[in-house]
């Protein structure tokens, strides 16, 4: 296997979605984890949901949408002085722990292009990459705006070749969400899954049950090549 490109999802692979999570509980005490757990799960039925009705709102908008919905949803009034420092936040999530070493190692490498493909919207990846510092190692951060429409669609996928001129056959694309990884393979690339979900808990609170989700990867087919624990592990798959 060649691989020129490694091409990471941005939104639970590279950076912890739920490090809003403190913000939420600070705004609203008592209803933090809940709210999070809401918001992520209803932004990404909202991608799909744009998607499979041929619409197109970039996830700006979706992102705000979504967290409208989960305040609601626990009975809070979205008001600005909540929404505001909890979309603001969403620039600047904290990256996992061991995301910049990982990516400082294969950028020393030299032999393989560093990219994002993300649903993020052009101008919250760019803050974001930037706030984080991860920009230093990447070659190209792309969003699916170039293609209208929001991942697993084979659109989204596409854009990788076209940013970097490769083939889908030397792209190894990482992600921890299993729909990602089904629509990479489903695409062509060879696919890694991060596992961030842990085992199989027993379902008690949201946290819980928002792990029990992402804890196993799709069934229909479209399975990873490889599953590794930690972004630093994909150093040895090369």
């Amino acid at each position: 296997m060649t691989v020129k490109a490694m091409v990471f999802d941005a939104y639970g692979t590279l950076y912890d979605v739920h490090s809003v999570s403190a913000k939420a509980e600070e705004l609203c005490p008592g209803r933090g984890d809940l709210i999070t757990q809401i918001w992520r799960l209803k932004q990404l039925e909202y991608t799909w949901l744009q998607t499979s009705l041929l619409e197109y709102r970039d996830f700006g908008f979706l992102t705000r949408a979504s967290l409208e919905f989960a305040l609601l949803a626990v009975g809070i009034e979205p008001k600005e002085s909540i929404t505001g420092p909890l979309l603001d936040k969403y620039l600047y999530l904290d990256p996992y722990p061991e995301a910049k070493d990982a990516l400082g190692r294969l950028k020393s490498r030299g032999d393989q292009k560093l990219a994002i493909l993300s649903n993020g919207s052009t101008a919250m990846l760019s803050a974001l990459v930037k706030s984080s510092g991860l920009d230093r190692y990447l070659d190209a951060t792309i969003s699916v705006d170039g293609a209208k429409k929001f991942k697993p669609h084979p659109d989204c996928y596409a854009l990788v070749e076209k940013t970097l001129g490769l083939k889908k056959d030397e792209v190894m694309f990482v992600s921890s969400n299993g729909f990602d990884v089904a629509g990479a393979k489903h695409f062509g690339f060879t696919v890694v899954w991060i596992r961030r979900g842990g085992g199989a808990p027993v379902p008690g609170g949201p946290a819980q049950f928002y792990r029990m989700l992402r804890g196993d990867t799709e069934t229909l087919g479209y399975t990873q090549d490889y599953t590794v624990s930690a972004l630093t592990d994909l150093i040895g798959l090369l």
